[in-house]
Protein backbone atom coordinates (compact mmCIF):
# COMPACT_ATOMS: atom_id res chain seq x y z
CA UNK A 1 0.00 0.00 0.00
CA UNK A 2 1.46 3.36 -0.96
CA UNK A 3 1.13 6.12 1.65
CA UNK A 4 1.19 9.81 0.96
CA UNK A 5 4.71 11.14 1.16
CA UNK A 6 6.25 7.67 0.89
CA UNK A 7 8.34 6.78 -2.19
CA UNK A 8 6.98 3.95 -4.25
CA UNK A 9 8.34 0.59 -3.15
CA UNK A 10 9.37 1.84 0.33
CA UNK A 11 7.75 0.30 3.40
CA UNK A 12 6.84 2.61 6.28
CA UNK A 13 7.25 0.87 9.63
CA UNK A 14 5.49 2.09 12.73
CA UNK A 15 7.05 2.91 16.07
CA UNK A 16 7.40 -0.76 16.94
CA UNK A 17 9.05 -1.62 13.64
CA UNK A 18 5.91 -3.23 12.23
CA UNK A 19 4.40 -2.49 8.85
CA UNK A 20 0.94 -0.97 8.12
CA UNK A 21 -0.72 -4.37 8.19
CA UNK A 22 0.35 -4.79 11.81
CA UNK A 23 -0.98 -1.38 12.85
CA UNK A 24 -4.67 -0.81 11.97
CA UNK A 25 -4.32 2.94 12.34
CA UNK A 26 -1.88 3.04 9.39
CA UNK A 27 -4.14 1.10 7.04
CA UNK A 28 -7.25 3.13 6.10
CA UNK A 29 -9.02 0.07 4.69
CA UNK A 30 -8.32 -2.19 7.65
CA UNK A 31 -11.43 -3.80 9.12
CA UNK A 32 -13.87 -2.28 6.59
CA UNK A 33 -16.58 -4.38 4.98
CA UNK A 34 -15.47 -4.86 1.39
CA UNK A 35 -17.13 -6.73 -1.46
CA UNK A 36 -14.06 -8.92 -1.69
CA UNK A 37 -14.35 -10.03 1.92
CA UNK A 38 -14.83 -13.61 3.05
CA UNK A 39 -18.59 -13.18 3.41
CA UNK A 40 -19.06 -12.00 -0.18
CA UNK A 41 -16.72 -14.65 -1.55
CA UNK A 42 -18.52 -17.32 0.41
CA UNK A 43 -21.91 -16.26 -0.94
CA UNK A 44 -20.66 -16.05 -4.53
CA UNK A 45 -18.89 -19.40 -4.40
CA UNK A 46 -21.96 -21.08 -2.92
CA UNK A 47 -24.16 -19.81 -5.77
CA UNK A 48 -21.57 -20.85 -8.37
CA UNK A 49 -21.19 -24.36 -6.96
CA UNK A 50 -24.95 -24.88 -6.71
CA UNK A 51 -25.36 -23.74 -10.33
CA UNK A 52 -22.63 -26.15 -11.42
CA UNK A 53 -24.47 -28.94 -9.65
CA UNK A 54 -27.70 -27.90 -11.38
CA UNK A 55 -25.96 -27.95 -14.76
CA UNK A 56 -24.75 -31.48 -14.09
CA UNK A 57 -28.33 -32.41 -13.25
CA UNK A 58 -29.73 -30.54 -16.27
CA UNK A 59 -27.73 -32.51 -18.87
CA UNK A 60 -29.38 -35.90 -18.23
CA UNK A 61 -32.70 -34.19 -17.45
CA UNK A 62 -33.00 -32.55 -20.88
CA UNK A 63 -32.11 -35.85 -22.58
CA UNK A 64 -34.75 -37.67 -20.55
CA UNK A 65 -37.28 -34.95 -21.38
CA UNK A 66 -36.64 -35.40 -25.11
CA UNK A 67 -37.04 -39.18 -24.90
CA UNK A 68 -40.24 -38.91 -22.84
CA UNK A 69 -41.71 -36.34 -25.21
CA UNK A 70 -40.99 -38.54 -28.23
CA UNK A 71 -42.41 -41.65 -26.55
CA UNK A 72 -45.63 -39.81 -25.69
CA UNK A 73 -46.16 -38.93 -29.36
CA UNK A 74 -45.22 -42.41 -30.51
CA UNK A 75 -47.59 -43.98 -27.98
CA UNK A 76 -50.48 -41.86 -29.23
CA UNK A 77 -49.65 -42.83 -32.80
CA UNK A 78 -49.43 -46.47 -31.72
CA UNK A 79 -53.02 -46.35 -30.45
CA UNK A 80 -54.14 -45.13 -33.88
CA UNK A 81 -52.15 -47.91 -35.45
CA UNK A 82 -54.02 -50.44 -33.31
CA UNK A 83 -57.35 -49.05 -34.52
CA UNK A 84 -56.17 -49.26 -38.12
CA UNK A 85 -55.10 -52.84 -37.62
CA UNK A 86 -58.59 -53.73 -36.37
CA UNK A 87 -60.73 -51.73 -38.84
CA UNK A 88 -58.34 -51.46 -41.75
CA UNK A 89 -59.35 -47.78 -42.05
CA UNK A 90 -59.24 -44.55 -40.06
CA UNK A 91 -61.84 -41.80 -40.33
CA UNK A 92 -60.63 -38.43 -41.70
CA UNK A 93 -61.84 -36.66 -38.53
CA UNK A 94 -59.81 -39.06 -36.40
CA UNK A 95 -56.77 -38.57 -38.62
CA UNK A 96 -57.00 -34.79 -38.20
CA UNK A 97 -57.38 -35.11 -34.44
CA UNK A 98 -54.43 -37.49 -34.31
CA UNK A 99 -52.15 -35.10 -36.22
CA UNK A 100 -53.26 -32.22 -34.00
CA UNK A 101 -52.59 -34.19 -30.80
CA UNK A 102 -49.15 -35.40 -31.80
CA UNK A 103 -48.14 -32.28 -33.73
CA UNK A 104 -46.95 -34.54 -36.54
CA UNK A 105 -47.18 -33.90 -40.26
CA UNK A 106 -47.19 -37.59 -41.11
CA UNK A 107 -47.80 -40.88 -39.26
CA UNK A 108 -47.10 -44.30 -40.78
CA UNK A 109 -47.22 -47.95 -39.74
CA UNK A 110 -44.37 -50.16 -40.92
CA UNK A 111 -45.35 -53.85 -40.95
CA UNK A 112 -42.15 -55.13 -42.52
CA UNK A 113 -43.28 -56.03 -46.03
CA UNK A 114 -45.98 -53.37 -46.08
CA UNK A 115 -45.85 -49.68 -45.09
CA UNK A 116 -49.21 -48.01 -44.49
CA UNK A 117 -49.89 -44.28 -44.10
CA UNK A 118 -52.14 -43.55 -41.12
CA UNK A 119 -52.37 -39.77 -41.38
CA UNK A 120 -50.65 -36.94 -43.23
CA UNK A 121 -51.14 -33.19 -43.58
CA UNK A 122 -48.09 -32.15 -45.59
CA UNK A 123 -45.56 -34.19 -47.49
CA UNK A 124 -42.10 -33.79 -45.78
CA UNK A 125 -39.36 -32.81 -48.18
CA UNK A 126 -36.18 -33.37 -46.12
CA UNK A 127 -35.69 -35.08 -42.77
CA UNK A 128 -32.88 -33.52 -40.65
CA UNK A 129 -33.01 -35.88 -37.64
CA UNK A 130 -33.90 -39.56 -37.33
CA UNK A 131 -34.41 -41.11 -33.88
CA UNK A 132 -34.95 -44.84 -33.47
CA UNK A 133 -36.09 -45.33 -29.87
CA UNK A 134 -34.90 -48.94 -29.93
CA UNK A 135 -31.29 -47.78 -30.45
CA UNK A 136 -31.24 -44.84 -28.02
CA UNK A 137 -28.38 -44.77 -25.46
CA UNK A 138 -27.67 -42.20 -22.72
CA UNK A 139 -24.81 -40.68 -24.73
CA UNK A 140 -26.77 -40.44 -27.99
CA UNK A 141 -29.72 -38.97 -26.06
CA UNK A 142 -27.54 -36.20 -24.61
CA UNK A 143 -25.81 -35.42 -27.90
CA UNK A 144 -29.12 -35.47 -29.82
CA UNK A 145 -30.79 -33.19 -27.27
CA UNK A 146 -28.12 -30.51 -27.57
CA UNK A 147 -28.17 -30.87 -31.38
CA UNK A 148 -31.88 -30.05 -31.34
CA UNK A 149 -31.41 -27.15 -28.89
CA UNK A 150 -28.79 -25.57 -31.14
CA UNK A 151 -30.63 -26.33 -34.40
CA UNK A 152 -31.37 -23.38 -36.68
CA UNK A 153 -33.88 -24.03 -39.45
CA UNK A 154 -37.45 -25.16 -40.24
CA UNK A 155 -36.83 -28.82 -41.08
CA UNK A 156 -38.53 -31.92 -39.74
CA UNK A 157 -37.41 -34.97 -37.78
CA UNK A 158 -38.51 -38.60 -37.80
CA UNK A 159 -39.07 -40.81 -34.75
CA UNK A 160 -39.52 -44.58 -34.90
CA UNK A 161 -40.62 -47.03 -32.19
CA UNK A 162 -42.18 -50.49 -31.87
CA UNK A 163 -45.97 -50.51 -32.35
CA UNK A 164 -48.63 -51.77 -30.00
CA UNK A 165 -49.49 -55.05 -31.82
CA UNK A 166 -46.17 -56.91 -31.88
CA UNK A 167 -42.48 -56.80 -32.57
CA UNK A 168 -42.90 -56.72 -36.35
CA UNK A 169 -44.84 -53.42 -36.33
CA UNK A 170 -43.11 -50.07 -36.03
CA UNK A 171 -44.76 -46.68 -35.65
CA UNK A 172 -43.17 -43.92 -37.65
CA UNK A 173 -43.99 -40.23 -37.12
CA UNK A 174 -42.60 -37.09 -38.74
CA UNK A 175 -42.94 -33.65 -37.11
CA UNK A 176 -41.29 -30.22 -37.26
CA UNK A 177 -38.01 -29.89 -35.31
CA UNK A 178 -39.17 -26.50 -34.00
CA UNK A 179 -42.02 -28.19 -32.10
CA UNK A 180 -39.65 -30.31 -29.97
CA UNK A 181 -37.15 -27.47 -29.75
CA UNK A 182 -39.70 -25.09 -28.27
CA UNK A 183 -40.78 -27.68 -25.71
CA UNK A 184 -37.15 -28.33 -24.72
CA UNK A 185 -36.40 -24.60 -24.43
CA UNK A 186 -39.45 -24.14 -22.22
CA UNK A 187 -38.31 -27.05 -20.06
CA UNK A 188 -34.80 -25.53 -19.88
CA UNK A 189 -36.27 -22.23 -18.75
CA UNK A 190 -38.21 -23.94 -15.98
CA UNK A 191 -35.07 -25.82 -14.91
CA UNK A 192 -33.08 -22.55 -14.90
CA UNK A 193 -35.70 -20.75 -12.83
CA UNK A 194 -35.89 -23.65 -10.39
CA UNK A 195 -32.10 -23.79 -10.20
CA UNK A 196 -31.91 -20.09 -9.38
CA UNK A 197 -34.46 -20.49 -6.61
CA UNK A 198 -32.68 -23.54 -5.20
CA UNK A 199 -29.30 -21.78 -5.49
CA UNK A 200 -30.60 -18.71 -3.69
CA UNK A 201 -32.15 -20.72 -0.85
CA UNK A 202 -29.12 -23.01 -0.54
CA UNK A 203 -26.66 -20.13 -0.71
CA UNK A 204 -28.58 -18.20 1.92
CA UNK A 205 -28.70 -21.18 4.28
CA UNK A 206 -25.04 -22.04 3.73
CA UNK A 207 -24.04 -18.39 4.03
CA UNK A 208 -25.94 -17.87 7.29
CA UNK A 209 -24.61 -21.11 8.74
CA UNK A 210 -20.96 -20.61 7.77
CA UNK A 211 -21.09 -16.97 8.79
CA UNK A 212 -22.20 -18.00 12.26
CA UNK A 213 -19.70 -20.86 12.48
CA UNK A 214 -16.63 -19.28 10.87
CA UNK A 215 -16.91 -15.61 9.90
CA UNK A 216 -18.07 -14.25 13.27
CA UNK A 217 -15.42 -16.17 15.24
CA UNK A 218 -12.75 -14.94 12.81
CA UNK A 219 -13.93 -11.37 13.29
CA UNK A 220 -13.81 -11.94 17.04
CA UNK A 221 -10.20 -13.07 16.71
CA UNK A 222 -9.44 -9.98 14.61
CA UNK A 223 -11.05 -7.61 17.12
CA UNK A 224 -9.19 -9.29 19.97
CA UNK A 225 -5.87 -8.88 18.17
CA UNK A 226 -6.65 -5.20 17.47
CA UNK A 227 -7.47 -4.55 21.12
CA UNK A 228 -4.40 -6.42 22.33
CA UNK A 229 -2.15 -4.53 19.88
CA UNK A 230 -3.31 -1.22 21.36
CA UNK A 231 -1.84 -2.13 24.76
CA UNK A 232 -0.04 -5.49 24.81
CA UNK A 233 1.03 -5.06 28.43
CA UNK A 234 -2.60 -5.04 29.61
CA UNK A 235 -3.37 -8.64 30.61
CA UNK A 236 -7.12 -7.99 30.51
CA UNK A 237 -6.93 -7.59 26.71
CA UNK A 238 -5.84 -11.21 26.20
CA UNK A 239 -8.52 -13.09 24.25
CA UNK A 240 -10.95 -15.14 26.32
CA UNK A 241 -11.04 -18.74 25.08
CA UNK A 242 -14.60 -19.70 24.10
CA UNK A 243 -14.12 -23.44 24.60
CA UNK A 244 -14.89 -24.43 21.00
CA UNK A 245 -13.76 -27.96 20.14
CA UNK A 246 -12.64 -27.33 16.57
CA UNK A 247 -9.81 -25.69 14.64
CA UNK A 248 -11.00 -22.18 15.54
CA UNK A 249 -11.01 -23.20 19.19
CA UNK A 250 -7.41 -24.38 18.78
CA UNK A 251 -6.57 -21.04 17.14
CA UNK A 252 -8.08 -19.19 20.12
CA UNK A 253 -6.01 -21.27 22.56
CA UNK A 254 -2.81 -20.66 20.56
CA UNK A 255 -3.57 -16.94 20.24
CA UNK A 256 -4.28 -16.63 23.97
CA UNK A 257 -1.00 -18.41 24.78
CA UNK A 258 0.93 -16.22 22.36
CA UNK A 259 -0.61 -13.01 23.72
CA UNK A 260 0.07 -14.10 27.29
CA UNK A 261 3.71 -14.92 26.47
CA UNK A 262 4.11 -11.61 24.64
CA UNK A 263 2.57 -9.71 27.54
CA UNK A 264 4.95 -11.39 29.98
CA UNK A 265 7.91 -10.67 27.69
CA UNK A 266 6.97 -6.99 27.47
CA UNK A 267 6.58 -6.83 31.26
CA UNK A 268 10.04 -8.36 31.65
CA UNK A 269 11.44 -6.00 29.03
CA UNK A 270 10.09 -3.01 30.91
CA UNK A 271 11.46 -4.35 34.21
CA UNK A 272 14.86 -4.83 32.60
CA UNK A 273 14.74 -1.30 31.22
CA UNK A 274 13.92 0.04 34.69
CA UNK A 275 16.65 -2.14 36.19
CA UNK A 276 19.16 -0.88 33.64
CA UNK A 277 18.31 2.72 34.47
CA UNK A 278 18.65 2.04 38.18
CA UNK A 279 21.99 0.24 37.67
CA UNK A 280 23.30 3.15 35.63
CA UNK A 281 22.40 5.64 38.38
CA UNK A 282 23.88 3.46 41.14
CA UNK A 283 26.97 2.71 39.08
CA UNK A 284 27.61 6.41 38.50
CA UNK A 285 27.74 7.13 42.24
CA UNK A 286 29.55 3.87 43.03
CA UNK A 287 32.37 4.78 40.69
CA UNK A 288 32.95 7.99 42.63
CA UNK A 289 32.98 6.08 45.94
CA UNK A 290 35.47 3.55 44.60
CA UNK A 291 37.74 6.35 43.43
CA UNK A 292 37.68 7.83 46.94
CA UNK A 293 38.49 4.41 48.44
CA UNK A 294 41.50 4.12 46.13
CA UNK A 295 42.83 7.42 47.43
CA UNK A 296 42.51 6.26 51.04
CA UNK A 297 44.29 2.95 50.27
CA UNK A 298 47.15 4.75 48.58
CA UNK A 299 47.72 6.59 51.88
CA UNK A 300 47.60 3.31 53.84
CA UNK A 301 50.42 1.88 51.72
CA UNK A 302 52.84 4.19 53.56
CA UNK A 303 51.81 2.89 57.01
CA UNK A 304 54.67 0.73 58.49
CA UNK A 305 52.52 -2.32 59.22
CA UNK A 306 53.33 -5.73 57.63
CA UNK A 307 49.66 -6.76 57.41
CA UNK A 308 48.69 -3.48 55.79
CA UNK A 309 51.62 -3.71 53.40
CA UNK A 310 50.56 -7.26 52.40
CA UNK A 311 46.84 -6.61 51.97
CA UNK A 312 46.81 -3.05 50.63
CA UNK A 313 48.09 -3.95 47.14
CA UNK A 314 45.52 -6.74 46.82
CA UNK A 315 42.70 -4.46 47.93
CA UNK A 316 43.92 -1.76 45.57
CA UNK A 317 44.02 -4.24 42.67
CA UNK A 318 40.49 -5.32 43.53
CA UNK A 319 39.33 -1.71 43.57
CA UNK A 320 41.00 -1.18 40.19
CA UNK A 321 38.99 -4.09 38.82
CA UNK A 322 35.81 -2.69 40.34
CA UNK A 323 36.44 0.73 38.79
CA UNK A 324 37.05 -0.98 35.44
CA UNK A 325 33.75 -2.84 35.75
CA UNK A 326 31.85 0.34 36.54
CA UNK A 327 33.36 2.06 33.51
CA UNK A 328 32.35 -0.90 31.36
CA UNK A 329 28.81 -0.68 32.67
CA UNK A 330 28.61 3.01 31.90
CA UNK A 331 29.80 2.31 28.35
CA UNK A 332 27.44 -0.65 28.00
CA UNK A 333 25.29 -0.36 24.87
CA UNK A 334 25.76 -3.40 22.67
CA UNK A 335 24.71 -6.05 25.21
CA UNK A 336 28.07 -7.83 24.89
CA UNK A 337 31.48 -7.97 26.54
CA UNK A 338 34.61 -6.56 24.96
CA UNK A 339 36.70 -8.91 22.85
CA UNK A 340 39.22 -10.95 24.92
CA UNK A 341 42.81 -9.68 25.03
CA UNK A 342 44.47 -13.05 25.42
CA UNK A 343 47.78 -13.57 27.17
CA UNK A 344 49.61 -16.53 28.70
CA UNK A 345 48.77 -16.50 32.41
CA UNK A 346 49.47 -18.75 35.39
CA UNK A 347 46.08 -20.18 36.28
CA UNK A 348 47.20 -21.17 39.80
CA UNK A 349 47.86 -17.49 40.65
CA UNK A 350 44.41 -16.53 39.35
CA UNK A 351 42.88 -19.08 41.71
CA UNK A 352 44.86 -17.61 44.64
CA UNK A 353 43.66 -14.10 43.79
CA UNK A 354 40.06 -15.31 43.74
CA UNK A 355 40.53 -16.90 47.17
CA UNK A 356 42.01 -13.65 48.54
CA UNK A 357 39.17 -11.51 47.20
CA UNK A 358 36.51 -13.82 48.66
CA UNK A 359 38.33 -14.21 51.98
CA UNK A 360 38.71 -17.97 51.64
CA UNK A 361 42.31 -18.12 52.86
CA UNK A 362 41.32 -17.72 56.53
CA UNK A 363 37.62 -18.59 56.28
CA UNK A 364 36.12 -19.99 59.51
CA UNK A 365 33.93 -22.74 58.01
CA UNK A 366 34.83 -23.18 54.31
CA UNK A 367 37.92 -25.07 53.20
CA UNK A 368 39.48 -23.90 49.94
CA UNK A 369 41.72 -26.15 47.85
CA UNK A 370 43.64 -24.83 44.88
CA UNK A 371 44.68 -28.03 43.06
CA UNK A 372 45.75 -26.25 39.89
CA UNK A 373 49.37 -26.97 39.05
CA UNK A 374 51.68 -24.02 39.56
CA UNK A 375 53.23 -24.53 36.11
CA UNK A 376 49.90 -24.75 34.22
CA UNK A 377 49.54 -21.92 31.75
CA UNK A 378 46.33 -20.88 30.00
CA UNK A 379 45.87 -18.67 26.96
CA UNK A 380 43.11 -16.26 28.03
CA UNK A 381 42.22 -12.70 28.95
CA UNK A 382 43.50 -12.21 32.55
CA UNK A 383 40.62 -10.05 33.74
CA UNK A 384 37.93 -12.15 32.09
CA UNK A 385 39.22 -15.52 33.32
CA UNK A 386 39.46 -13.98 36.80
CA UNK A 387 35.78 -12.96 36.55
CA UNK A 388 34.85 -16.47 35.41
CA UNK A 389 36.45 -18.14 38.41
CA UNK A 390 35.29 -15.37 40.76
CA UNK A 391 31.62 -15.76 39.79
CA UNK A 392 31.68 -19.54 40.04
CA UNK A 393 33.53 -19.52 43.38
CA UNK A 394 31.33 -16.79 44.83
CA UNK A 395 28.21 -18.84 43.99
CA UNK A 396 29.78 -21.81 45.78
CA UNK A 397 30.58 -19.67 48.85
CA UNK A 398 27.01 -18.36 49.00
CA UNK A 399 25.59 -21.90 48.73
CA UNK A 400 27.87 -23.22 51.49
CA UNK A 401 27.32 -20.28 53.84
CA UNK A 402 23.56 -20.81 53.58
CA UNK A 403 23.93 -24.24 55.24
CA UNK A 404 23.43 -24.13 59.03
CA UNK A 405 24.30 -27.71 59.93
CA UNK A 406 27.73 -27.75 61.61
CA UNK A 407 28.40 -31.38 60.68
CA UNK A 408 28.40 -30.70 56.94
CA UNK A 409 31.65 -30.63 54.99
CA UNK A 410 32.16 -27.24 53.36
CA UNK A 411 34.86 -27.40 50.71
CA UNK A 412 35.59 -25.62 47.43
CA UNK A 413 38.23 -26.97 45.10
CA UNK A 414 39.75 -25.71 41.86
CA UNK A 415 41.46 -28.13 39.51
CA UNK A 416 42.70 -27.99 35.93
CA UNK A 417 44.67 -29.99 33.39
CA UNK A 418 45.83 -29.47 29.82
CA UNK A 419 44.87 -31.87 27.06
CA UNK A 420 46.57 -30.96 23.78
CA UNK A 421 45.57 -27.37 22.96
CA UNK A 422 42.69 -27.20 25.47
CA UNK A 423 42.64 -26.59 29.23
CA UNK A 424 39.93 -28.35 31.27
CA UNK A 425 38.97 -26.56 34.49
CA UNK A 426 36.69 -27.78 37.30
CA UNK A 427 35.10 -25.70 40.06
CA UNK A 428 33.65 -28.14 42.60
CA UNK A 429 31.91 -27.56 45.93
CA UNK A 430 30.24 -29.84 48.49
CA UNK A 431 27.06 -27.78 48.69
CA UNK A 432 23.46 -28.93 48.16
CA UNK A 433 23.71 -28.77 44.37
CA UNK A 434 21.45 -27.02 41.89
CA UNK A 435 17.75 -28.04 41.75
CA UNK A 436 16.73 -29.87 38.60
CA UNK A 437 13.99 -27.36 37.78
CA UNK A 438 16.56 -24.54 37.49
CA UNK A 439 19.20 -26.42 35.48
CA UNK A 440 17.50 -25.89 32.12
CA UNK A 441 17.93 -22.11 32.06
CA UNK A 442 21.01 -22.05 34.28
CA UNK A 443 23.21 -19.99 31.93
CA UNK A 444 20.49 -17.52 30.91
CA UNK A 445 20.29 -14.04 32.36
CA UNK A 446 17.89 -13.55 35.28
CA UNK A 447 17.42 -17.30 35.84
CA UNK A 448 19.11 -17.41 39.22
CA UNK A 449 19.88 -20.77 40.80
CA UNK A 450 21.67 -19.21 43.74
CA UNK A 451 20.36 -18.01 47.09
CA UNK A 452 17.27 -15.85 47.41
CA UNK A 453 17.88 -12.27 46.34
CA UNK A 454 20.32 -13.15 43.57
CA UNK A 455 19.84 -11.36 40.26
CA UNK A 456 20.86 -14.35 38.15
CA UNK A 457 23.59 -12.72 36.05
CA UNK A 458 26.72 -14.51 37.35
CA UNK A 459 26.47 -17.72 35.32
CA UNK A 460 25.20 -15.81 32.26
CA UNK A 461 28.31 -13.60 32.41
CA UNK A 462 30.53 -16.69 32.79
CA UNK A 463 28.99 -18.36 29.74
CA UNK A 464 29.32 -15.19 27.66
CA UNK A 465 32.99 -14.69 28.58
CA UNK A 466 33.83 -18.31 27.77
CA UNK A 467 31.98 -18.17 24.43
CA UNK A 468 34.12 -15.16 23.51
CA UNK A 469 37.18 -17.38 24.13
CA UNK A 470 35.68 -20.22 22.07
CA UNK A 471 35.13 -22.23 25.25
CA UNK A 472 32.13 -23.88 26.87
CA UNK A 473 30.84 -24.53 30.38
CA UNK A 474 28.56 -27.29 31.59
CA UNK A 475 27.16 -28.61 34.83
CA UNK A 476 28.35 -32.08 35.84
CA UNK A 477 25.32 -33.70 37.49
CA UNK A 478 27.13 -37.00 38.20
CA UNK A 479 29.20 -35.63 41.07
CA UNK A 480 27.89 -34.70 44.54
CA UNK A 481 27.39 -31.04 45.28
CA UNK A 482 27.92 -28.65 42.37
CA UNK A 483 30.61 -29.16 39.75
CA UNK A 484 31.14 -26.88 36.76
CA UNK A 485 33.41 -28.08 33.96
CA UNK A 486 35.07 -25.60 31.63
CA UNK A 487 36.80 -26.26 28.32
CA UNK A 488 39.06 -23.37 27.32
CA UNK A 489 40.91 -23.85 24.01
CA UNK A 490 44.02 -21.96 23.01
CA UNK A 491 43.65 -19.26 20.41
CA UNK A 492 43.76 -20.36 16.77
CA UNK A 493 46.55 -18.98 14.63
Amino acid sequence: MKHEGTPKGTATPDADGLGPAANPELDPGFGRHRFGGLSSKLLLLTVVFVMIAEVLIYVPSIANFRNTWLMDRLTTAGVAASVLAETNTLAPRLQEELLKTTGAVAIALDQGAQRRLIAMSNVPTQVDFVVDMAEVTPLTSILGSFAILTYRGDGVMRAVAAGQMGHTERVDIVFPVALLQQEMLAFSGRILALSLVISGITAALVYITLRAIFIRPLRRLTRSMEQFAENPEDGSRIIKVSGRRDELGDAEIRLAAMEEALSRALHQKQRLADLGLAVSKINHDLRNLLASAQLFLERLEHVPDPTVNRLAPKILATLDRAVGYTQAVMAYGKAQERAPQRRLIALHRVGEDVADVLGLVDHDTIQFENRIGETLEVDADPEQIFRVLLNLTRNAVQALEAERDGTLVRRISLSAERQANCVHIEVHDTGPGIPENTQRGLFKAFHSGAKAGGVGLGLAIVAELLRAHGGVIELDCDQPGTCFKIQLPDRTT
